[in-house]
Protein backbone atom coordinates (compact mmCIF):
# COMPACT_ATOMS: atom_id res chain seq x y z
CA UNK A 1 0.00 0.00 0.00
CA UNK A 2 1.80 2.93 -1.50
CA UNK A 3 0.98 6.28 -1.20
CA UNK A 4 0.13 8.19 -3.92
CA UNK A 5 1.24 11.88 -4.01
CA UNK A 6 -0.37 15.36 -6.15
CA UNK A 7 3.09 17.04 -7.94
CA UNK A 8 2.43 19.81 -5.09
CA UNK A 9 2.58 18.08 -2.25
CA UNK A 10 5.77 15.86 -3.86
CA UNK A 11 7.12 19.75 -4.28
CA UNK A 12 5.95 20.25 -0.60
CA UNK A 13 7.66 17.43 0.71
CA UNK A 14 11.18 17.93 -0.81
CA UNK A 15 11.09 21.49 0.60
CA UNK A 16 10.55 20.11 3.99
CA UNK A 17 13.67 17.18 2.85
CA UNK A 18 16.37 19.71 1.93
CA UNK A 19 17.88 20.25 5.18
CA UNK A 20 17.34 16.60 6.57
CA UNK A 21 20.45 14.56 7.48
CA UNK A 22 20.20 11.02 5.82
CA UNK A 23 18.84 9.31 9.16
CA UNK A 24 19.50 5.33 7.79
CA UNK A 25 22.02 3.72 5.50
CA UNK A 26 21.64 0.55 3.77
CA UNK A 27 24.92 -1.32 3.90
CA UNK A 28 26.28 -4.26 1.71
CA UNK A 29 23.59 -6.94 3.35
CA UNK A 30 20.66 -5.20 1.43
CA UNK A 31 17.49 -4.73 3.04
CA UNK A 32 17.36 -6.76 5.94
CA UNK A 33 14.24 -7.86 8.31
CA UNK A 34 16.22 -5.95 11.05
CA UNK A 35 16.80 -2.58 8.59
CA UNK A 36 12.72 -2.86 7.67
CA UNK A 37 12.13 -2.77 11.63
CA UNK A 38 14.13 0.05 12.43
CA UNK A 39 12.83 1.88 8.54
CA UNK A 40 9.01 1.62 10.64
CA UNK A 41 10.37 3.10 13.54
CA UNK A 42 12.09 5.51 12.17
CA UNK A 43 8.88 6.86 9.53
CA UNK A 44 6.80 6.47 12.64
CA UNK A 45 8.73 9.23 14.90
CA UNK A 46 9.58 11.37 11.59
CA UNK A 47 7.37 10.74 8.67
CA UNK A 48 9.64 12.39 6.30
CA UNK A 49 13.21 10.65 6.56
CA UNK A 50 16.65 10.42 3.78
CA UNK A 51 17.81 6.79 3.35
CA UNK A 52 21.47 6.45 1.88
CA UNK A 53 21.56 3.62 -0.21
CA UNK A 54 25.25 2.43 -0.62
CA UNK A 55 25.27 0.14 -3.38
CA UNK A 56 27.73 0.48 -6.66
CA UNK A 57 25.10 -0.01 -9.76
CA UNK A 58 22.17 2.49 -10.28
CA UNK A 59 19.57 -0.73 -10.94
CA UNK A 60 20.59 -2.23 -7.56
CA UNK A 61 19.88 1.11 -5.83
CA UNK A 62 16.91 1.20 -7.84
CA UNK A 63 15.96 -2.47 -6.73
CA UNK A 64 16.59 -1.36 -3.14
CA UNK A 65 14.53 2.14 -3.25
CA UNK A 66 11.99 -0.16 -4.54
CA UNK A 67 11.99 -2.93 -1.89
CA UNK A 68 11.82 -0.15 1.01
CA UNK A 69 9.00 1.71 -0.47
CA UNK A 70 6.60 -1.29 -0.72
CA UNK A 71 7.58 -2.96 2.48
CA UNK A 72 6.60 0.08 4.63
CA UNK A 73 4.23 1.46 2.70
CA UNK A 74 5.72 4.99 2.22
CA UNK A 75 6.24 7.06 -1.13
CA UNK A 76 9.36 8.00 -2.51
CA UNK A 77 9.31 11.48 -3.19
CA UNK A 78 12.87 12.01 -4.68
CA UNK A 79 15.82 10.03 -5.11
CA UNK A 80 18.90 12.01 -6.24
CA UNK A 81 22.34 9.59 -6.49
CA UNK A 82 22.51 7.63 -3.64
CA UNK A 83 20.14 9.23 -1.27
CA UNK A 84 16.41 8.59 -1.48
CA UNK A 85 13.49 10.59 0.17
CA UNK A 86 10.50 8.96 1.71
CA UNK A 87 7.21 10.39 3.25
CA UNK A 88 4.82 8.30 5.48
CA UNK A 89 2.29 9.80 7.48
CA UNK A 90 2.67 8.71 10.76
CA UNK A 91 -0.15 6.64 12.73
CA UNK A 92 -0.45 8.40 16.10
CA UNK A 93 1.40 11.87 15.58
CA UNK A 94 0.80 13.47 12.20
CA UNK A 95 3.75 16.30 12.42
CA UNK A 96 3.39 17.14 8.39
CA UNK A 97 0.43 18.46 7.07
CA UNK A 98 0.29 18.07 2.85
CA UNK A 99 -1.24 20.71 0.97
CA UNK A 100 -4.76 19.82 -0.67
CA UNK A 101 -4.41 19.02 -4.33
Amino acid sequence: MSIALTSAQTRFLRGHAHDLKALLQIGGKGVTPAFLAELEEVLERHELIKVKVAAEDRDARDAMIAELTTASGSALVQRIGHVAVLYRPSKEHRQIVLPRG
